[in-house]
């Protein structure tokens, strides 16, 4: 019975309804495979600048470590001239730098985080082909209900 029915260009319900299962069909996997590529383009980018990222910080560790016991020393020098037979001289020193280094990072965090929020990973091709189906499908809906 509602196999009987034609639309305007000769084909039934049922063909209609065939037809509207394949395309869709076909949408969502274009669509799965564009995220699934601009996903392993971002992987594929972090994986290469992981290891360069990892020896880098190894050395920069290193580095401020050995900065960071030089600056120690420094005020160290510094708070024995105004107190020079005070026990205290390393503490106020170790205290000293570790307040510097507390305001220091705490604005570069937030720095960080700042730009974190700027550029994150969202895939925003995606999102912004699957934006535009939403409109063409609200149109053709709004078509073909009219």
């Amino acid at each position: 019975m509602i196999n009987d029915v034609h639309t305007a260009n000769g084909k039934t319900i049922v063909d209609l309804l065939h037809d509207f299962k394949s395309e869709f069909a076909h949408f969502v996997e274009t669509r799965m495979q564009l995220f699934q590529e601009e996903m392993r383009q971002k992987g594929t980018a972090i994986r290469a600048a992981l290891p360069l990222v990892i020896v880098g910080a190894v050395f920069l560790l290193t580095a401020w470590f050995l900065i960071t016991g030089l600056i120690v020393a420094v005020v160290a020098t510094f708070v024995a001239g105004a107190m020079p037979d005070s026990p205290w001289i390393y503490p106020i020193a170790l205290g000293s730098v570790a307040v510097l280094y507390l305001i220091i990072g705490a604005a570069l965090a937030m720095a960080g985080k700042s730009a974190l929020k700027k550029h994150g990973l969202k895939p925003e091709k995606t999102i912004r082909v699957l934006q535009e189906d939403k409109v063409w499908l609200q149109q053709e809906t709004s078509r073909i209900q009219a």
